[in-house]
Parts: C-alpha cells; sequence; structure tokens
C-alpha cells in the first residue's frame, strides 16, 4: 500500500512539475535544434514516399517498384542546380490536397523523434500541388486550400508531437508575375500561421525576373511578412546581367538562403549584410549534390569570412529526405570535417533560433 502511494506521489509531483514548467517559444517543446529551411518536397524520406505509393497504387510505381529504386534516384549526384530541382517535380506530383495530411505528419513525428527540432519552418510553392487539370483562375483559388491543408495537418500532429510549426511561401522563378504576387498576398492572408515569402527555381531565370519581385518583396514587408530568397548559391548566381539586381534585392531580406557564394565571390558585401543583421541559411550537403561545392571541407571558408565580419548561420538540411541527412548529421558532419568547432557550433544552433520568424522565446541549450 505503501509503494503504491509512493508511486501516487511521484506520478502527482511530475504532474504538477509539468504543468509549472515554462513553456519555450510560443509552447512546449523538448528539441534543441531549429530548421530554418526545409522544402515540403525534399522533406519527405524515400520509404514514407514509397509506402505511400504502395497505398494509393500510384502509376509511379511502375518506374520505382521497390524502395531501392527511388533511393538511388533521390541520391544520385546532380551535376547542376536546374538538374537537381528538376528533383522535386517527381515529388509534388504526389503531393495534392488529398495527400499533404500524410506527408506533413509523418515530417512532423520524424522532425520530433529523429531530428530533435523544436522549432521548423516549412517552405512550399503552392501553386505546384494545385490540380493542374484546371484553369489559372480556379489553381490560384485553390492554393489556399492546399496552405490550409498544411495547417491542419501540422496542428493535428503536434498535439501528439511538441513543435513549433510555420510555413513560408514560395514565389518561383517559372512562374508568372501574377501568380507570384498571389502567393504574396495569400501569404499575408495567412499571417501567422505563414512567416514569410521566399523566392526559390532556377537561378539562371533570375536576371529576367528580379525586376519584378522586387515589388513583391516590398509588398510582403508592407504586409507584416518576413522575406528570404534563394540568392548567391551558385557560381551562375554570381555573374551575369543581372548580378546587380540581385544586389538590390539582397537589401530587402531578413534571411539569405544559402549565399555562399557571398563570402566566397563577394565577401564586400558582408559587412553590410551584419549590419542589416541578415543570417545566412546554409545547407551543407545540398552543394555537394548540386555540384556546387565538391568537398564539405571548402565550406570553412564560407563560415569563417562570415563569422570574421559578424553575419550568422544557420545550418539547414534544405532538403533532408532527399538526401538522406537529418539535421543534427548537418552539425555532426562540420564538426567532424573540422568546418566548425563546437563553439561555433553552439553559435550557429542560436543562430537559428536568433533568426527564425516564428519563435520568440531563448534558444535552447545544446
Amino acid at each position: 500500500m505503501l509503494r503504491a502511494m509512493s508511486r501516487a506521489s511521484v506520478r502527482a509531483k511530475a504532474k504538477v512539475g509539468r504543468s509549472e514548467a515554462k513553456p519555450v517559444g510560443e509552447g512546449v517543446t523538448r528539441g534543441r535544434f531549429a530548421e530554418l529551411h526545409l522544402h515540403l518536397g525534399g522533406a519527405v524520406l524515400p520509404n514514407i514516399l514509397h509506402a505511400y505509393l504502395r497505398r494509393v497504387k500510384h502509376p509511379l510505381l511502375k518506374r520505382y517498384p521497390t524502395v531501392e529504386r527511388l533511393e538511388r534516384f533521390f541520391a544520385k549526384p546532380r551535376r547542376t542546380l536546374d538538374e537537381y530541382v528538376r528533383m522535386h517535380k517527381l515529388v509534388e506530383h504526389v503531393q495534392r490536397l488529398d495527400s499533404i495530411p500524410y506527408f506533413v505528419q509523418r515530417l512532423v513525428r520524424g522532425a520530433v523523434l529523429f531530428d530533435n527540432l523544436a522549432y521548423m519552418e516549412l517552405r512550399h510553392t503552392p501553386w505546384f500541388r494545385t490540380d493542374s487539370g484546371l484553369d489559372e483562375r480556379a489553381r490560384l483559388a485553390q492554393m489556399e486550400e492546399v496552405v490550409e491543408a498544411v495547417s491542419m495537418a501540422a496542428m493535428a500532429a503536434t498535439k501528439t508531437y511538441p513543435l513549433i510549426f510555420k510555413q513560408v511561401l514560395c514565389m518561383h522563378s517559372t512562374l508568372s508575375p501574377a501568380v507570384n504576387r498571389r502567393i504574396v498576398e495569400l501569404a499575408a492572408d495567412r499571417r501567422g500561421e505563414v512567416v514569410a515569402v521566399d523566392l526559390a527555381g532556377p537561378d539562371r531565370l533570375y536576371d529576367g525576373m528580379l525586376r519584378e519581385v522586387g515589388p513583391l518583396f516590398k509588398l510582403a514587408k508592407n504586409r507584416g511578412l518576413h522575406t528570404t530568397a534563394h540568392l548567391f548559391e551558385t557560381a551562375t548566381g554570381i555573374s551575369g546581367v543581372g548580378l546587380r539586381r540581385r544586389e538590390k534585392v539582397l537589401p530587402m531580406l531578413d534571411r539569405v538562403g544559402h549565399g555562399i557564394q557571398i563570402p566566397l565571390q563577394r565577401p564586400g558585401l558582408l559587412k553590410a549584410m551584419a549590419k542589416r543583421g541578415q543570417c545566412l541559411e546554409v545547407c551543407p550537403t545540398s552543394y555537394l549534390k548540386t555540384g556546387t561545392l565538391k568537398r564539405t571541407e571548402e565550406l570553412r571558408e564560407v563560415f569563417s569570412r562570415c563569422f570574421d565580419a559578424g553575419v550568422d548561420i544557420a545550418i539547414c538540411t534544405d532538403n533532408s529526405g532527399m538526401h538522406g541527412v537529418r539535421l543534427p548529421h548537418e552539425y555532426e558532419s562540420l564538426l567532424v570535417n573540422e568546418v566548425l568547432s563546437f563553439a561555433e557550433m553552439a553559435r550557429c544552433q542560436k543562430a537559428a533560433f536568433t533568426h527564425a520568424f516564428g519563435w520568440t522565446g531563448e534558444a535552447p541549450k545544446l
């Protein structure tokens, strides 16, 4: 009897302790990392995707009858960013309104159980999840259903797996100005669950569209949104007739997606970035997969020049499912390859929470 009472007392004290604990950020979380650059399509593990294909008897099973075949498709290094980006089309073809809950629920579960995340910003272009059989007007309207589906699935999942979850909507270099404008307007209409707008897509197409994108970033800021963009990632992104336009877009951003060519090729821009309080979203594995870098060690100069200039770096995965590399492993790889020290790793972990668009507390201690 005394033993039973003792156990009951312990349970009661534990319950009181949980209720009195101060929440971290917007809610109670157990994670230690913040993921600031993760794409909905690229976050899906091949085994999760293949399980869904089998469940619905999807036609893609003819091309990828086994998980191993699908894994080989994603693992294959690409020669260029354009070639790499095309991988997303396969997943976007599967991720539609009826399947989004399946993928988001499993993504959140894995992020908490295996990635040790406390915070996640998931980015996507809602246009690519609409029904391509509809006319443009109907697809523009359906984009809101896509954002709603992601939000509802995340809300349901985070009740079991505590995680602060926010969306970032991506404009895209292959889309028309009208569609990109609607993406910004939709992000503003759903502000709260959506925290920012991004610019994604093949950077070779930026030269012809950056004139239109500038006003859209200004619109986003005026509507209370944060901004980021895939900018200065590749050698293509640091050259060409649009270089000056890229540099004009840079001050409009709160963070820079990738941006590794700035410290490598345009370090003179770092001082102004530090003054503006901008942060780079560096995704180490991506640069090996796209052929932008040959070895992880090449990132040493990126980190050292940014640190010397006072520019923060958040370590991210970009496409963790396609890469088969979770966020803690990205940190570990940089440590093992002597790109970062323990102290610098902690600095990047703190920077991720500091620059997170939807986190309102202190960074959890490593």
